[in-house]
């Protein structure tokens, strides 16, 4: 699969609550409430619109949907926003759409007027791999905060200046 040809898109469609459930729960890396609160945030998106101040970017390939982000602005800040979610299928993994979809993402955000990208990530040795992949794509570790989420897994922290 060549990712030369993705499309990226930002409307969200109503067929896109079953694409991002089905791409949150291939990657094997999120609890079923979880993967309700990626679905959600899809549904608020279409219920209210922009107004929910939650934005997305798909990457499609031959009208399938490989991938996606979901962003917003912080409240009570000028210019940062959260990354909340990123993924990727897990059939189209490894093959460079996450660092496309968050370069197209901070596009997106720096359109609007952002200028700081915060992520947040489990600090489970499951998550060694996505801890480094924001370190490959400019962002720092910023904070970790030790037994967040569970005893023995803690919420990393990272930022980038766009």
């Amino acid at each position: 699969m060549k990712t030369d040809t993705l499309i990226f898109r930002e409307d969200v469609f109503p067929t896109d609550v079953g694409h991002v459930r089905d791409i949150v729960a291939s990657t094997g890396f999120f609890f079923e409430a979880e993967i309700e609160v990626a679905v959600e945030l899809v549904q608020d998106r279409l219920t209210r619109g922009l107004a929910s101040e939650y934005y997305f970017v798909f990457a499609e390939q031959d009208g399938k949907v490989l991938g996606y982000t979901c962003f917003g602005p912080i409240a009570c800040t000028l210019a940062s926003y959260d990354l909340y979610w990123i993924a990727v299928h897990h059939d189209a993994r490894g093959k460079g759409i996450g660092k496309q979809l968050l370069a197209q993402s901070e596009k997106c955000i720096a359109a609007r007027g952002g200028q700081r990208v915060y992520i947040e990530t489990a600090s489970r040795e499951q998550y060694e791999p996505t801890r480094k992949f924001y370190l490959s794509c400019g962002y720092r570790e910023e904070a970790i905060l030790e037994d967040f989420y569970a005893p023995g897994d803690g919420k990393v922290i990272y930022v980038k200046a766009l």
